[in-house]
């Protein structure tokens, strides 16, 4: 008889992950915690299982883009795949965003939020993107305080009605760069009908929403991002045409192929100014906190399928007369991709936790600097970790791993974007030497990461806090030692960056670990603890500019 080797599959994707069930023990109040099992269980068994098996489906569909009717009428239309139009019903009715505005867990919506988005989004094909900039939109609209926008749009944004229900673009990137967006040709011009837009968007990668935010040069402002303006757009008119946009082409990406991202033209596009008509990338900041959270999100959770269909796999495929989970090499490296994806989770929630007490205002002004710097480190630090674990995670599938009809390979090709897009290692690592720019900063990220070690108290984890502090001190003592040397500081801000985040992962293993060997939740995380500190937590090395220059 022919061998066929059996697929991996999934189970109920919250009841097999026991880092994000003590993470919630230990976070949540007990009513708030069982209030939301039954719904993360539910999610869980969809994600497992329908959505899973309808993405394996869906493999080969991709967002078509229709140009013209057959009578010769610009149209534009893009057309969606089925799992995206299904993702779009399930987000409203399980308030994927609206949970984070209902504020129904005051300060823990957003742990509540994005506990259902860990579980359900590596099913839903990127659909996190659109997501995110809704989010973000909706925030940025509250912390700007436009009355008239935030009636006209919140309602839609935060909607749990699939008819009423909006997703927002986020509409930046331009020809003359991607991070600098200071560079920004579109115009916006004053008519008598309100403010109209003209230029090309090089990336907009929800581009069919129902609305946009979108940066534009109000006519005799000056350059650079200070001449900028932030505008509010809705995508089609009342009778449904598009509003003043041109689509030019869908982009032919890597990976995230079915997100519909698109190069635009705005000929007239009617716009609002969202908050006067200066300051407009200041202005988007708050898009930014959220959506380098949800991007944060994203890695945890492409390293969690990664580690579940390969933990499966393992258990069937079997070589020189054994399981892979019976051969000490396998199980070496399937522990190592586990360590790595338990610190990325707990940073992404540090993230979100500290986003959803700054929107409760209840942060302190230490965690106020803490999320500022925490932000771009958990970005940054994440995006890192989930391109080399799925990259590892492809691999441990052998040819398969490689064979796109196995599903595998859209792994490691949706990942690749969480390190570029929102900034990519290099920008966030300046962002983070900015955010240090404040006074306290690093002193209160010293006092956060030390106050976790405090919790140790098994002596194995000792090791650990010897990594973290070692690592921490070298890291104060590398940028003060710089402050000197612009161009050595700069050289050397990725090392630093990535130290600084893992350090804080590390410490945020052994704190979690304590809480699990003290409350009945067993070794494991423990043992992520350990073999993350072998890994390596220090990056930070003496810089030879000379040397970077003969071989950059």
């Amino acid at each position: 008889m022919s061998f066929f080797q059996e697929p991996p599959r999934l189970g109920n994707q919250y009841d097999d992950d026991s880092l994000l069930q003590s993470y919630l023990a230990r976070k949540l109040p007990e009513e708030l915690r069982r209030s939301v099992t039954t719904e993360l269980r539910e999610l869980g068994e969809l994600s497992g299982k329908y959505f899973y098996e309808f993405q394996l489906r869906d493999r080969l569909n991709e967002p078509v883009l229709t140009q013209w009717d057959a009578w010769g009428q610009r149209v534009d239309h893009i057309e969606l795949t089925p799992l995206w139009k299904e993702a779009e019903v399930l987000t409203a009715k399980r308030g994927l965003v609206a949970v984070a505005y209902e504020q129904k867990s005051a300060e823990l919506s957003r742990v509540h939020q994005f506990a259902l988005n860990y579980v359900i989004q590596p099913s839903l094909d990127v659909y996190s993107c659109p997501l995110a900039m809704t989010d973000g939109a909706a925030r940025t609209l509250l912390s700007l305080g436009n009355t008239e926008l935030i009636n006209r749009a919140l309602p839609h944004l935060a909607s749990r009605d699939p008819a009423t229900f909006w997703t927002s673009g986020q509409w930046m990137t331009e020809r003359t760069g991607g991070s600098d967006v200071g560079l920004t040709q579109t115009v916006a011009k004053q008519t008598p009908e309100g403010w109209r837009l003209y230029g090309t968007k090089w990336f907009t990668s929800a581009t069919t929403s129902q609305m946009a935010l979108t940066l534009a040069r109000p006519e005799g402002n000056g350059p650079g991002g200070k001449g900028l303006a932030l505008f509010f757009v809705e995508t089609r008119k009342a009778d449904g045409r598009l509003n003043g946009i041109l689509i030019n082409r869908l982009k032919d990406k890597l990976g995230t192929r079915k997100v519909p991202t698109a190069e635009l033209t705005l000929d007239g596009t009617l716009a609002v100014p969202v908050t006067g008509l200066t300051d407009g990338i200041r202005n988007m900041s708050w898009m930014l906190n959220v959506t380098r959270t949800w991007n944060a999100m994203g890695c945890a959770w492409a390293m969690r399928r990664a580690m579940a269909l390969s933990k499966d796999y393992a258990a069937k495929r079997v070589q020189f007369g054994a399981k892979l989970s019976e051969k000490p090499l396998h199980v070496d490296t399937l522990a190592g991709l586990e360590a790595e994806t338990h610190g990325a989770f707990l940073m992404a929630f540090r993230a979100a936790e500290l986003l959803g007490r700054m929107e409760a205002k209840v942060a302190s002004e230490e965690e106020l600097l803490l999320q500022r710097l925490v932000t771009p480190l958990a970005k940054l630090t994440t995006g890192k970790q989930a391109v080399a674990a799925t990259s590892e995670a492809v691999e441990g599938f052998g040819g398969a791993g490689y064979v796109e009809d196995t599903y595998l390979p859209r792994l490691l090709a949706d990942t690749q974007v969480l390190s570029i897009w929102e900034g990519t290692t290099n920008v966030l690592s300046l962002d983070t030497l900015r955010a240090l720019a404040k006074e306290g900063s690093l002193d209160v990220f010293h006092t956060d990461v030390e106050k976790r070690l405090a919790a140790a108290k098994d002596s194995g984890l000792k090791p650990c806090v010897k990594a973290a502090e070692d690592a921490l001190e070298h890291a104060r003592s590398w940028v003060s030692g710089s402050l000197a040397n612009p161009m050595g500081l700069e050289a050397g801000a990725r090392r630093f960056s990535l130290t600084l985040g893992r350090t804080l992962e590390l410490a945020m293993l052994v704190e979690h670990a304590q809480w699990c060997l003290d409350n009945g939740h067993g070794p494991k995380v423990m043992a992520a603890a350990r073999r993350f500190a072998r890994h390596g937590v220090d990056l930070i090395s003496d810089v030879d500019l000379d040397d970077s220059r003969l071989l950059a």
